[in-house]
């Protein structure tokens, strides 16, 4: 079932409250998947906001020696990923562990490179830049 997009990808406006800040943490937290890989694990949370919607956090949790406190610590990092952006950040991931499997670049990856290209014809390397002058009235 192909996911639809409600909002403008780049902008939410959502709250802290949305997110269940002060509830019983178990309570907003609906689903966990848990993918370890060597020194790493990967959390899928699906977690709800007081509005019912539902959301995804994936957290990447690093087990790593602190020498200043002599133990072990687990650094995270965590994204939050929202349902109207599913299917995009979906096919993103998946063109790029194509490329990363057969070395070739999208089509449509293929096609911005050739607009780019189109839109700004001269290279860095082209301009003749003299930095002695910079700064002068002259």
């Amino acid at each position: 079932m192909p996911f639809k997009y409600k909002a403008n990808l780049t902008k939410h406006k959502y709250k802290m409250e949305d997110f269940g800040q002060g509830r019983d943490k178990d309570k907003d937290e609906v689903y966990t998947k848990a993918v370890k890989a060597g020194k790493r694990t990967y959390f899928m949370d699906v977690k709800e906001m007081k509005s019912g919607e539902l959301y995804l956090t994936i957290t990447e949790s690093k087990r790593q020696f602190d020498e200043s406190q002599s133990k072990f610590v687990f650094e995270k990092h965590k994204i939050f990923l929202y349902k109207e952006d599913f299917e995009k950040f979906v096919k993103a991931l998946t063109q790029t562990i194509g490329f990363i499997e057969t070395g070739e670049i999208p089509e449509e990856d293929k096609i911005e490179v050739s607009v780019k290209e189109t839109t700004y014809p001269k290279a860095v390397s082209d301009v003749d830049l003299e930095f002695d002058n910079l700064g002068s009235n002259h």
